[in-house]
């Protein structure tokens, strides 16, 4: 006999699972106690949306699904923001969740919560478990949803009785079957005729990649269109890394927050093609201005994502892995001599000169240093504020990664994502870099990180404000900085003696980059505060 607890545990095996995130509670102990006799890691977060962020760093990392694990209640709805940010940035997720007895469904006992309902919006798709009996045909389901068609997370949600519940064996499918679900992966060959027909006519093309490259494994491909074409791209900030930073074609992250030159090759361009990308206002803020000047392919395997914020001229739904292979089987094309010179001027010619402020690291130059510092194959990830800009900008890769959360953007994604991404790649460095106030919100992790020896790097970028917010109020609301100014005499250094975290104070670039130096270095984690000036701006 074999018990519904047990089952999940061999389904998680069968999917070739070797660690997952969680948080134990009453609802999903069966689970927790099949999972003693199994040679699957789990790893104790100190919060559950945290457990989310550690599976998608993990995912973004090594390309296998992640998983994350909590209880009825509170537990599942502390993992709705993980959810949430994963579904935003299209990243596959297996989240489990322990529920109230089947019988008490609907009665309001104790932790219990709706949390298929609660996270309809946010999951790709969810089961709740009412049969034993389902367990395998659902746990296969959902790796092939979160993992197929355009990626994203899916809640399996598993009342205590149903784990408790016995059958005489167990047989897990050897794939999934479900009507209606046949994501479309090659692009219609009419379309990429008519694709390729404008390319050819087209003088001042220009290729927005978004993080759909780099989620399809399509990057060598899009390198090789845009290599062989003389096509210069444009990132959003989910796709960056979709280039070598230095790549004389590459001209950087576009956007509000973007570089001058990127944004300058958008609203200039005869053709967009766009891949992977759906172009919010963050990305492009007047879409309609691009659209008078500009015809638009637009490449994406979700087609509810084409069109959405831009007029497309010729749609192509599919996986941009396949898509653009057949671009490069099939094209006959570069660009003139004439825009290829235009391009690189603007590249060469409109940077901006960031303010230095005597006592401070000047945080920008600091992260192109620290780039240079780094091997090839380094991990970086990025929280959310004027750090996030900082780094999205001046982060220098040629074959690592640059992680982020784009789409919600989540303060306190970067410490769990990065001890994630380090269980995934443990001989990679993987650095999480975040500001004060995105540091606060997750640095209960470190006990996750110290107990587990997870060699993270963290950098604190220290101003003692909410940066972002702080320049909102600056431009919008006259300087009236209204609940924006973080403690200064919280001592961040003795938060990381306490975790047994060895950890420098610095206050110019070139203790920065010395401190940076011992910090890579050290086995283990380590901690880095850098004291940035208050006054110093995003872009």
């Amino acid at each position: 006999m074999i018990n519904g607890a047990q089952i999940m545990v061999k389904c998680l095996e069968n999917e070739g699972v070797s660690v997952v995130f969680g948080y134990p509670g009453a609802t999903i102990c069966p689970f927790y106690d099949a999972l003693m006799d199994s040679s699957i890691r789990h790893i104790l977060v100190r919060q559950e949306q945290n457990a989310a962020h550690a599976a998608s760093g993990y995912t973004r990392s090594c390309g296998k699904p992640g998983v994350c694990i909590a209880t009825s209640g509170p537990g599942a709805t502390n993992l709705i923001t993980g959810l949430a940010t994963a579904y935003m940035d299209s990243i596959p997720l297996i989240a489990i969740t322990g529920q109230v007895r089947s019988d008490l469904l609907g009665r309001d006992v104790f932790q219990e919560a709706d949390i298929t309902g609660s996270c309809e919006p946010f999951t790709k798709h969810s089961y709740l478990v009412k049969n034993t009996a389902d367990l395998p045909r659902v746990f296969k389901e959902a790796f092939h949803i979160a993992t197929t068609g355009r990626p994203g997370p899916v809640l399996i949600d598993i009342p205590i009785d149903i784990q408790q519940h016995e059958l005489p064996d167990f047989t897990y499918p050897e794939k999934a079957e479900i009507i209606g679900y046949k994501p479309r992966t090659q692009g219609h060959p009419l379309q990429i005729k008519k694709a390729l027909e404008l390319i050819s006519h087209s003088e001042r093309p220009v290729i927005c990649a978004g993080g759909g490259v780099l989620s399809s494994g399509g990057k060598r491909e899009l390198v090789a269109f845009a290599e062989a074409t003389g096509i210069p791209v444009v990132s959003t900030m989910m796709g960056i890394g979709v280039m070598p930073s230095e790549h004389p074609l590459y001209l950087g992250m576009l956007g509000s927050h973007g570089l001058k030159a990127a944004n300058r090759a958008i609203h200039e361009a005869d053709l967009l093609i766009l891949c992977g990308a759906r172009v919010g206002d963050r990305a492009v803020a007047s879409p309609n201005q691009i659209t008078e000047k500009a015809k638009v392919i637009h490449i994406d395997i979700d087609p509810a994502e084409i069109g959405k914020n831009m007029t497309v001229h010729i749609p192509i739904v599919g996986n941009i892995h396949l898509v653009l292979k057949s671009f490069n089987e099939k094209i006959h094309y570069h660009v003139s001599d004439q825009w290829t010179a235009t391009v690189q001027e603007w590249k060469e010619t409109l940077r901006s000169v960031p303010p230095v402020f005597e006592g401070y690291v000047e945080p920008r130059s600091f992260i192109r240093e620290l780039s240079s510092l780094l091997p090839s194959k380094s991990i970086y990830v990025a929280d959310v504020g004027q750090n996030q800009i900082w780094s999205a900008n001046n982060f220098r890769t040629t074959a690592g990664r640059f992680l982020t959360t784009g789409g919600m953007g989540t303060m306190g994604y970067s410490i769990p994502a990065a001890l994630g991404a380090k269980l995934a790649r443990p001989t990679r460095p993987v650095l999480a870099v975040c500001g004060d106030g995105s540091f606060q919100m997750s640095m209960n992790e470190l006990g996750t990180i110290a107990q587990n020896h997870i060699g993270v790097k963290i950098i604190v970028m220290r101003n003692v404000r909410l940066g972002m917010v702080r320049e909102l109020q600056d431009n919008l609301y006259q300087g009236r900085h209204s609940a924006t100014i973080l403690d200064e005499t919280l001592d961040f250094q003795k938060i990381a003696e306490a975790y047994g975290i060895p950890s420098q104070m610095v206050s110019n670039n070139e203790d920065a980059i010395k401190a940076a130096k011992t910090m890579l270095e050290t086995d283990g984690a380590y901690l880095l505060i850098c004291n940035v000036s208050p006054d110093t701006p995003s872009i």
